[in-house]
């Protein structure tokens, strides 16, 4: 089970690298953040767990998405 979300980590944690949109970027980190916050769990560490989904998925994610919000977008044409 730790080897599954230990790749599905490493796929995401590439594929927010490598991502045009930022907003996908936000959301594969903040998934990030939840398998993390699992892994944790299952390693029975469950003050870790929470602390990272709460700060990690929860906070940074709106302030990411709120940062977002207030850019201008430029496409090229």
């Amino acid at each position: 089970m730790t080897i599954i979300l230990l790749v599905l980590i490493l796929g995401l944690g590439i594929y927010t690298l490598v991502s045009k949109d930022l907003l996908h970027g936000v959301i594969a980190l903040s998934a990030i953040s939840l398998l993390s916050a699992l892994l944790f769990y299952i390693l029975h560490a469950p003050d870790v767990a929470i602390t990272e989904a709460a700060v990690g998925a929860g906070v940074s994610t709106i302030i990411f998405v709120w940062i977002i919000r207030h850019t201008e977008r430029k496409d090229q044409q």
